[in-house]
């Protein structure tokens, strides 16, 4: 079920993701109106090639967000590398290098759990491939704030871990393969 009015779609994942994200960038429209926050487990000391790889492929803008950098619809923006990034209730992001979270900075549990706090049931959440359990603590703040929560189909994963870890918590909103995923964010454009 659609609901309107959504404000953010973010979307946690690891091992396996990057291939997924490039490819969900790819297929969705170039008139997609919501700012989509993407937070993946990267190398800490790899600077670059991430996010210029990703915009190679995206059909929307691509940023690294700075601390403070106010969100805007209809860019994508990827959590900077060895840093947590969190939704602030201003619209803007904060960068932080507290120690990491599930052996991750940045951690998909800040996003997600931050972005829910602040869209509440205006956001859709979205898991994918994945080795650990991050994003499942993140997954049921959105879900216990109403928001929508989608999981990439484990059968479809490289690795299944995060999408499973998210579903012994919480009973996701849908389970989807990443072309489906692609095909429901599409329908709100």
């Amino acid at each position: 079920m659609l609901r309107a009015n959504y404000k953010a779609v973010v979307i946690g994942g690891s091992a396996g993701s990057f291939s997924v994200v490039s490819k969900m960038l790819s297929q969705l429209r170039k008139d997609f109106h919501l700012p989509v926050i993407i937070c993946l487990h990267r190398l800490k000391h790899v600077r670059s090639g991430l996010v210029e790889s990703i915009r190679l492929k995206s059909n929307l803008e691509v940023i690294e967000p700075n601390d403070k950098e106010k969100i805007v619809n209809g860019k994508v923006y990827l959590a900077p590398s060895n840093y947590h990034l969190f939704v602030e209730y201003d619209g803007t992001f904060s960068l932080s290098t507290e120690k990491p979270c599930n052996h991750s900075r940045p951690c998909i549990d800040h996003t997600l759990s931050s972005a829910a706090y602040v869209y509440r049931n205006k956001m859709i959440g979205i898991v994918l491939t994945g080795a650990n359990k991050d994003g499942a603590k993140g997954m049921k703040d959105i879900f216990d704030k109403g928001g929508v929560t989608i999981i990439q189909d484990p059968k479809t994963c490289e690795v299944d871990t995060m999408p499973k870890s998210v579903a012994r918590l919480i009973k996701p909103e849908k389970t989807l393969s990443p072309d489906q995923i692609v095909e429901y964010l599409n329908q709100l454009a």
